[in-house]
């Protein structure tokens, strides 16, 4: 059931308290989906990949009330990504992403967190 899906190995998946996590659906954004289609000489439309994206959140809203939802398990989505990145920001203990990796829909789960970049100096 986990086979394929890369799990950050910075989140603690043993641990009860609340994690903020990325997850990174299996279905691409649609532009992203409409030139890999291209390339490989498939026809693809881009309302077709739009409603695939579409499809794909509808479908992991449905997994996530039937693992967590019906359990009483503690979440919350943050935020939803459909552009760069098809997928959803969430909040959840961490010892229950395993229950959610039972979602077909899930590629990929990082732990979400800020990085800052420094700018370079400046030459005097």
């Amino acid at each position: 059931m986990t086979r394929n899906i890369y799990i950050d190995p910075e989140i603690d998946l043993n641990s009860a308290k609340m994690v903020e996590i990325i997850i990174h659906f299996k279905t691409e954004p649609a532009k992203v989906a409409v030139a890999i289609a291209e390339m490989s000489g498939i026809p693809l439309s881009l309302d077709k990949a739009k409603q695939d994206v579409e499809d794909s959140h509808s479908r992991f809203q449905a997994d996530v009330q039937k693992y967590l939802g019906q359990k009483q398990i503690p979440y919350s989505i943050t935020h939803t990504y459909k552009t760069a990145l098809n997928g959803v920001a969430m909040k959840l203990p961490g010892n229950e992403i395993k229950t959610l990796l039972q979602s077909g829909e899930i590629a990929a789960i990082y732990l979400n967190k800020e990085i800052q970049l420094n700018p370079p100096p400046q030459p005097e």
